[in-house]
């Protein structure tokens, strides 16, 4: 198969086993650390001549290192033995870029198989102008992927005393390297197999290259606009003025085939006729036109390109094609892209000032990172953010996404100093594995608000197993939101509410709302929307309360909230809310103000400055101020600077709300996800790869096997045997009762809809009957009765439901909820994206409506809460090592009484081969 091991296409480098890799075909994207990229694949017997210039590209210093001796030339022979390989006992991969002369390669890297299969020497090469950048790591992760998969557990590596570089690699992957000397040679050993810290290295390095992918194009230091037009009002000449009007603090250059100035700028008929470095080019031209021009970018030496131009996958047809192919040129050589079919780029940095859309406005400079997926909706989101004073670092509208995508811009903005907010509109998520890996890093530090819009058209799948069928793709969305601790909003006016409250105020420690208001109506409405939305109005501390009282006039109102009444002056905002914020019962602060006769607006409007200015710099401060005319300039002229204003007692409700809810989740444990151990991975992998031998679609596992993968992963199940109806008492007496039989048949996956399982069988007389009945039962059908699974009879408990179903873009799912034969009905369930932490399980479960169930509603007996939750995270340590994995379901799972456990009385696993999985 060919797989993508890179930044470009996810793969899930947590698995503990690799699934088998065609290594002859091996092909990926990779991202270095300098933001470029470059194409990892297996060397083929046609890099003959490619091998050779690699060899020839080799300064004398890295010749040395590699043969350990200066090595002059290879040999024909050489030459076909290091291309022709088997991979199997020799593996070879290269990173190749493309220029003007073709495919060569930067680097290579192979491992040799010894009489010991399970070891294998490695060796590396980069040529001497792209050393120091990266490759070697990139090649050595590649490298141990495919030996992981061919059974390969170590790798051993002699190296130089002074081969610092061929070291340092080494050192940095996270593997546990053991390390000898002798006569000046450092022999080096480590497993191949993924450690904490090897995922760690290899996910830092990915997120900085990401980063300083990003960087590339939202810093340049010159930027050239293929398309430029002395005519502002086209795209070509949009850009130019934009660029020029903005002030970017590097040079400019048009490329206009037409002789003469552009816009007053020098111009140049072709982009290689400019003569000087170039980082970032602009391409606005008809669609036919892009590709040569990005040969002829990749040819001048540019970093990256922005094509703004339409006419790409979005119109489908030969626009598919015609995208694929500008992406594989960018890729291959060397350069990022971004679009096409987008806005462009803005970055406000007074170093960079650069704005390369055809915007007709600018924003103001600011703290909140903006990515948008589309370009028409770009400029009114622009547009928007200026009306409401919201300032930008930097606006991203990348289009189709058909190379840096919402991940860059994550990476990148995780680590800018000028960005204090990430902003996201989302059409699709992308590569969600990557985005909740790198959105729960960056949430940490920096609050991602995100409208995803599409929840109307949430389709399910077509499935056949309760886990499969409950997931729709906005469900889907909204889980892998929510273990990242991204903000996600219903509309885009939700959006920028909160985006004004993240980006100027601080984060509620808790969910506690103070209100000081000049009217009762609205105080009433901001009360009911609080409540709504999981904040709560507690009475304030009896000392704020006597405090208030001594000023405010006897018809004040002074629970909470406190009302000034309508002839409140300015003084007496300014007291109120500085006694309101100061309570130890009040987390956050909210104040209403309607315009009365007897009160100027601006006096108030600095009455209300003045006191947020004496409230906790840890407690938010928003205003609700209704008017027509909006907020005066004096609410943010006081000492705490600028204080969010809202027109409706809602919107103010709902920005605090979400503010609360990722203070809640930015608080709370990282968590841990499970590993099994390596016995239990074993004995899992047995059955699965024994089960797909020789498979090429789809396979249910027999009773007998899903009870040995459930057993080795921790999993509690009934006990059970299958057998026949003619020994059936037989088995009956084995296992003691009380028994339930069940009919296993071909396709028969829901056994209830057909009267498929008999509870309350007590003697072996009552098996006998049952599994005659169940016999007649599936004759009925038309389908033949397999067998009969006797198990145990399980009494009381409180019936659950947990399983896992793959989705074509998410990947694995894990789904758990209120269980039995209403499920699809009742449809209590959560999902959780792949790895599931010990908090992720007891978040799932506290996100039920049937949570309050397991700690005993009304009377009835309480359940094993942590029992349930540590089988979630037992499914989720299965899902990592059985990639095949396409449906697994655990209905009912009866949860026990505390301490007693949880046991899954009724299961169901379907696997297939996994290129068919991942296809």
């Amino acid at each position: 198969m060919r797989l993508s091991a890179s930044s470009r296409l996810d793969y899930n480098h947590r698995m503990d086993h690799e699934v088998a890799i065609d290594a002859a075909c091996y092909q990926a994207e990779e991202i270095l650390r300098d933001g470029s990229s470059i194409h990892v694949r297996a060397i083929r017997p046609d890099d003959g001549e490619r091998l050779l210039a690699h060899f020839n590209g080799l300064g004398q210093q890295s010749n040395y290192f590699r043969f350990f001796g200066f090595r002059r030339s290879l040999s024909d022979a050489e030459v076909v033995r290091l291309t022709r390989l088997d991979f199997d006992g020799h593996v070879g991969l290269a990173a190749t870029l493309k220029d003007a002369g073709g495919e060569r390669f930067i680097g290579v890297a192979r491992y040799i198989r010894g009489a010991e299969r399970s070891r294998a020497e490695v060796a590396f090469a980069v040529i001497d102008e792209h050393q120091g950048r990266g490759i070697g790591t990139v090649l050595l992760e590649h490298l141990g992927r495919v030996a992981r998969s061919a059974g390969v557990t170590e790798f051993e590596a002699d190296v130089l005393g002074d081969n610092n570089r061929m070291i340092e690699v080494f050192a940095k992957t996270g593997f546990k390297v053991r390390r000898s000397t002798q006569a000046g040679v450092i022999h080096v050993s480590f497993p191949t197999e993924e450690t904490a810290q090897s995922i760690e290295a290899n996910s830092a390095r990915e997120r900085s290259a990401r980063a300083q992918s990003a960087a590339g194009i939202l810093r340049p230091r010159s930027v050239a606009v293929i398309g430029a037009s002395r005519d502002r009002a086209k795209l070509g000449g949009a850009i130019v003025a934009n660029l020029i009007r903005f002030g970017f603090t590097g040079p400019v250059y048009p490329i206009n085939p037409a002789p003469g100035d552009v816009q007053g700028l020098a111009s140049y008929a072709a982009i290689g006729a400019v003569g000087a470095p170039i980082d970032l080019a602009v391409i606005a031209i008809p669609a036919e036109a892009v590709e040569h021009e990005i040969v002829e970018c990749a040819r001048a030496g540019v970093h990256a390109v922005i094509v703004i131009s339409a006419g790409f996958a979005e119109v489908a047809g030969q626009g598919v094609a015609r995208e694929r192919r500008i992406r594989d040129l960018v890729r291959r050589s060397g350069m990022r892209l971004v679009g096409p079919n987008c806005m462009g780029v803005i970055n406000t940095d007074p170093a960079v000032r650069l704005n390369a859309t055809f915007a007709p406005v600018d924003p103001p400079s600011g703290n909140i990172g903006m990515f948008s997926q589309s370009g028409a909706l770009g400029i009114a989101i622009l547009d928007h953010a200026r009306r409401r004073s919201l300032g930008l670092s930097a606006f991203v509208s990348a289009g189709n996404r058909a190379d840096l995508s919402n991940n860059d811009l994550l990476a990148y903005w995780a680590d800018d100093p000028r960005t204090a907010v990430i902003v996201l509109y989302l059409e699709s998520v992308g590569n969600p594995q990557m985005f909740g890996r790198l959105a729960r890093e960056v949430a940490r530090r920096k609050p991602i608000v995100a409208v995803k819009s599409g929840r109307s058209a949430a389709v399910r799948r077509t499935a056949r197993s309760h886990s499969a069928s409950l997931a729709s793709l906005d469900i889907v969305v909204d889980a892998l939101f929510e273990q990242a601790g991204v903000i996600r909003t219903e509309t885009l006016e939700q959006l920028f509410d909160i985006a004004a409250l993240l980006s100027i105020q601080p984060v509620p420690a808790g969910a506690r709302v103070g209100v000081v208001t000049n009217a009762g109506a609205p105080a009433i409405l901001l009360g009911d929307a609080c409540e709504a939305h999981g904040l709560q109005l507690p009475p304030l501390d009896q000392a704020t309360v006597s405090q208030l009282r001594a000023y405010l006039p006897e018809s004040a109102g002074l629970a909470n909230p406190v009302d000034l009444t309508a002839g409140a002056s300015a003084e007496d905002y300014a007291r109120s809310i500085a006694a309101v914020g100061n309570d130890p019962n009040i987390d956050a602060l909210v104040t209403v103000y309607i315009p009365p006769i007897v009160t100027n607006s601006r006096d108030a409007a600095a009455g209300i400055a003045r006191g947020a200015a004496a409230v906790p710099a840890h407690k938010p401060v928003l205003t609700v101020f209704i008017s027509t005319a909006g907020a005066p300039a004096e609410l943010n002229q006081g000492a705490r600077g600028a204080i969010p204003a809202y027109n409706f007692p809602e919107n103010a409700a709902i920005a605090l709300a979400a503010a609360a809810r990722y203070g809640r989740w930015r608080a709370r444990p990282r968590g841990e996800a499970l590993t099994l151990s390596r016995f239990a991975r074993e004995t899992v992998r047995a059955v699965i790869d024994r089960v797909l031998t020789g498979a090429d679609g789809p396979r249910w596992l027999s009773p007998a096997d899903l009870n040995t993968v459930l057993r080795a992963a921790g999993i509690e199940i009934a006990q059970a045997e299958q057998t026949t109806v003619g020994e059936a008492r037989e088995v009956a007496e084995r296992l003691g009762y009380p028994l339930v039989a069940k009919a296993i048949a071909p396709g028969l996956v829901h056994k209830s809809d057909v009267g498929g399982v008999i509870l309350g069988l007590t003697s072996a007389d009552a098996v006998a009957a049952a599994a005659r009945l169940l016999q007649e039962r599936i004759s009925a059908t038309g389908a033949t009765l397999d067998g009969v699974l006797l198990q145990r009879e399980i009494s009381g408990g409180i019936e659950m439901m947990a399983g896992v179903t793959s989705d074509p873009t998410f990947g694995p799912l894990l789904v758990a909820g209120l269980g039995g034969t209403m499920v699809e009905l009742i449809r209590d369930v959560a999902f959780r994206l792949q790895p599931v932490t010990d908090v992720d399980a007891d978040d799932l479960l506290a996100s039920l409506r049937s949570s309050r169930m397991l700690d005993g509603y009304r009377g009835a007996p309480a359940g094993d809460r942590a029992a349930f939750a540590a089988l979630l995270t037992r499914l989720s340590a299965l899902v990592e090592i059985v990639p095949e994995l396409t449906e697994l379901d655990l209905n009912p799972v009866k949860v026990l009484a505390p301490g007693s456990g949880a046991i899954a009385v009724d299961s169901q696993m379907r696997v297939r081969p996994v290129a068919a999985a991942r296809d």
